[in-house]
């Protein structure tokens, strides 16, 4: 099977190596802007971000810069990131030691973690972890100048949103508005898969940012040397595709689609079932952690876990398995739906196959991220996405593959490629970014509004996937009963716990924000891709053609690309960061000669991610050059 992209890395092993404080390159370039009190961190999995915390943190206690810190993580099973570690050992002047007590990750009751939050804050306690939802729920009982002399860190920091309605998005604001906080917002893809902005710009200009990309840490691995990216389209049912995909020599997260989506025979465990039939025979069930083996028909055994089935009670064996693998040969392929993907460790994965269309540009690099992580198994990650193929001629799948290609390669980048989108209240406030809605009611469940802050994405793609929603798009249904009727239907099937006033408050919330944001509702047929690879910044813009050649691939085709390397790579870098540079041909030209000196005095060229701006216009300058020279080579 060939890659749409293979990246090739040097393997300098420079983003693993620390320096005399115990830090890697990443956290060292943290810990230089520690004194900023709005510090953005922009980084990938496995590159240290839980750990950058640390350091930051603690500087700013010893120098009593905050009096507390405040981890905030989207779920219980990540907060393990932020446990006790060793850090004196390394060279470091403190250790991170949270106590146990405000250690909030752990299960319980909601009210009493918001009673402890409570005490925290009247303590001498200095480190509390809690999630998102304790920190908000703590919030409506506290004031933002409570949180005066805290630092405030906020783990995956996409789940902010710059939509009035989000509130985590309002929290930030009001503890930046009207309290000293110091505030850390770490995050793998700093987009939203809604493309509503995370912050708003007036906001994102108080950050200092720290930029640390997929290029910089897999170009300084140890073992993996190479990252492919690969779209397959096929015909009929994907389960008559899979096994053209499926490599059983590699470690492999599989992610099956969901049964509302098209792409769906409608019974997963069957799915399955096929899948398991396509590696060879069942030899057996693993009695204590209910890992299947499946005899090849060279006699070889894949080890096969299976997270699909949500109803069995052995799927917590399998899971409790999992988190204490310590060999590569305890499983070969992990089989899932809708699990095993942001936060979840498997350092041995080496493919991620994930079966249908994905609505999320944010999904999409966090399952990547699931492959990418340094392993001695491994020289090579790929990801591939199988799709039925679009109801489009070929030149616009192609055009469309190519689309998804720059913006997954900018997005890897740490870069927004996602348009933002309008936002709305149900009430007016006279802000020229609110549209009032007649007859909008705000909901008062929190279980909704949780939907609306967390899910929201993955609901609209699972109701736009639904076979009921399809069938009535082009017209062949009233669109009332589709907004009252089968909408609640698949919200009921997603969330079955809602009651009907929830479901439908959670309908209406959908129907008007697809509405305003010119959703995929308005696309006839199977035309989601192509709609998803037309929804990004500045794409068409970025003058790279990465399709070299088409292949047939089971009744379909596959879209082959050029090898991207890292000089290609630094190309694309180039082109998005001449797309945000504001300069003349004067001012570069007059730059120039001071350029050549900070060189010559340096020993270095000047960097974009530099604090100094004068070093950073020289940097902007480079580029700003080097994109009129490729521009007239071009030419």
């Amino acid at each position: 099977m060939t890659d749409i992209v293979n990246v090739k890395y040097e393997s300098t092993q420079k983003s693993l190596k620390t320096d005399e404080l115990g830090m890697r390159e990443m956290q060292a370039r943290a810990y230089r802007s520690r004194e900023s009190q709005y510090l953005l961190l922009k980084a990938p999995p496995a590159s240290g971000k839980s750990r950058a915390l640390m350091f930051i943190a603690l500087d700013k206690l010893k120098n009593k810069r905050v009096n507390k810190v405040i981890v905030a993580v989207p779920e219980r099973s990540i907060a393990s990131s932020f446990s006790e570690t060793v850090l004196k050992l390394h060279g470091f002047h403190s250790d991170w030691s949270p106590g146990s007590y405000f250690d909030l990750c752990a299960p319980g009751g909601g009210a009493s973690k918001v009673i402890k939050f409570k005490e925290f804050m009247r303590s001498s306690e200095q480190i509390l972890i809690c999630t998102h939802a304790t920190l908000r729920f703590a919030f409506q009982q506290l004031n933002a100048s409570d949180f005066n002399q805290c630092l405030l860190a906020i783990d995956e920091f996409h789940h902010v949103s710059a939509e009035n309605e989000n509130r985590l998005g309002e929290l930030i604001r009001e503890i930046m508005s009207y309290s000293n906080a110091h505030i850390l917002a770490m995050t793998g893809s700093y987009f939203r898969g809604d493309g509503i902005p995370v912050l708003m710009p007036e906001d994102e200009r108080k950050f200092f940012r720290v930029t640390y990309n997929y290029y910089e840490q897999l170009n300084g691995y140890k073992y993996l040397k190479s990252l492919g990216i690969g779209y397959h389209f096929y015909k009929g049912a994907y389960t008559s595709a899979i096994s053209k995909v499926l490599d059983t020599d590699k470690k492999t997260i599989l992610h099956i689609p969901s049964p509302n989506s098209g792409e769906s025979t409608k019974d997963k465990l069957r799915e399955v079932d096929c899948i398991l039939d396509s590696i060879g025979f069942v030899k057996k069930v693993d009695p204590i952690n209910k890992i299947i083996h499946v005899e090849r028909k060279d006699g070889r055994v894949i080890k096969v876990a299976d997270l699909v089935d949500d109803t069995s009670p052995d799927r917590d064996k399998t899971l409790s398995f999992l988190r204490e693998i310590k060999s590569e040969d305890d499983v070969d392929i992990i089989i899932a739906l809708g699990m095993a993907k942001e936060g979840f460790d498997w350092p041995y994965c080496e493919h991620a196959l994930t079966v249908g269309y994905r609505g999320s540009l944010t999904e999409i690099i966090q399952i990547i991220g699931r492959c990418t992580r340094d392993s001695p198994n491994k020289t090579h990650a790929q990801f591939t996405n199988l799709i039925a193929e679009p109801e489009a001629d070929g030149s616009e799948v192609i055009q469309s593959v190519n689309n998804m290609l720059k913006a997954i390669t900018a997005s890897l980048l740490m870069e927004q490629v996602l348009a933002p989108n309008f936002d709305f209240k149900s009430k007016k406030d006279g802000s020229e970014k609110t549209i009032a809605i007649k007859g909008y009611q705000k909901t008062k469940s929190s279980k909704v509004q949780n939907i609306i802050d967390t899910d929201l994405t993955d609901l609209k793609a699972s109701i736009l996937q639904h076979p009921e929603i399809i069938h009535a798009l082009p017209g062949k249904v009233d669109p009332e009963i589709i907004n009252k009727v089968l909408i609640p239907k698949v919200v009921k099937l997603k969330y079955p716990d809602l009651s009907a006033d929830e479901a439908n408050d959670v309908s209406q919330y959908i129907v008007i924000d697809s509405v305003l944001k010119h959703s995929q509702v308005e696309q006839k047929g199977n035309k989601k891709f192509i709609k998803l690879a037309n929804d990004f910044i500045n794409i068409d813009e970025i003058d790279l053609d990465l399709i070299n050649t088409i292949n047939p691939f089971q009744n379909a085709f596959e879209v082959l690309s050029k090898t991207l390397t890292p000089r290609v790579l630094k190309a694309v870098q180039q082109s998005i960061n001449a797309f945000k540079i504001s300069m003349t041909d004067d001012e570069a030209f007059y730059l120039w000669p001071k350029v050549n000196e900070f060189v010559r005095r340096m020993g270095r060229h000047p960097s974009l991610d530099a604090i100094d701006p004068q070093e950073k216009r020289l940097a902007e300058a480079i580029v700003y050059l080097k994109e009129i020279k490729r521009q007239s080579q071009n030419d």
